[in-house]
């Protein structure tokens, strides 16, 4: 049996802000760095063999306290970073609405944006993948990322198209457990064991992304 938790970095002001923050590379704001050192006692008590980190700031930071618990070093792989968000970094969802009105409608619909010079998902899932099969083989991994790569990487892991998430993104500092068993050498086949898994209280904001949402959109997938 093999176990990997793909983690979200804590919060940012960026978040909260819910600007675009793509590849750009703002720290954790104090509630994030609260959320970290919840989060680190709950991924310690899984004894996670390897820990593996986004190099970007707020990935780092999310990473450290759970190495301070762990024992573990942190390992930077810069394939781990968010979805480059091309000319969207840094923007608001309104300055994008206005900006940019077609794009926008397209994502808040659900479709894959590469026109605004950022990746696709499916490279994104190339990349991360490429990190994940070197991870070496042991009983439980730990990637610290962000939620558009985890989202894409483990569509990637279960099998799915890329073309609709099924699975909503994921809140600061949670998430995704995947699991799978290695049988005379095939291919493992991973399931999903949990989704958005965190430290208990409130989250937000998280709603499902519909057509016309606006503002309650979430903010993860762009």
């Amino acid at each position: 049996m093999r176990r990997v938790l793909l983690l979200r970095h804590g919060r940012t002001a960026w978040n909260a802000e819910r600007r675009f923050q793509g590849q750009a590379d703002p720290p954790l704001d104090d509630v994030g760095r609260a959320q970290v050192y919840e989060v680190a006692a709950l991924v310690a008590a899984l004894a996670p063999d390897v820990l593996v980190s986004s190099d970007a700031l707020r990935a780092v930071q999310t990473a450290e306290p759970i190495a301070d618990v762990t024992g573990l070093d942190v390992l930077a792989d810069a394939r781990l970073r968010e979805r480059s968000l091309g000319h969207w970094e840094g923007l608001t969802r309104d300055d994008v609405a206005q900006n940019y009105p077609d794009e926008y409608a397209d994502w808040i619909a659900g479709r894959d944006v590469s026109r605004r010079g950022g990746e696709t998902r499916e490279q994104v899932a190339a990349r991360a993948l490429a990190a994940f099969t070197e991870l070496p083989d042991v009983a439980t991994a730990v990637l610290v990322t962000h939620s558009a790569t985890a989202m894409a990487l483990c569509t990637e892991l279960l099998g799915m198209r890329h073309e609709v998430h099924v699975l909503g993104p994921l809140a600061n500092c949670h998430w995704s457990e995947l699991s799978a068993e290695h049988h005379d050498g095939a291919t493992p086949l991973w399931r999903l064991r949990a989704h958005n898994i965190g430290a208990p209280g409130t989250i937000a904001p998280l709603p499902v992304r519909l057509a016309g949402a606006g503002d309650d959109a979430a903010d993860a997938d762009a």
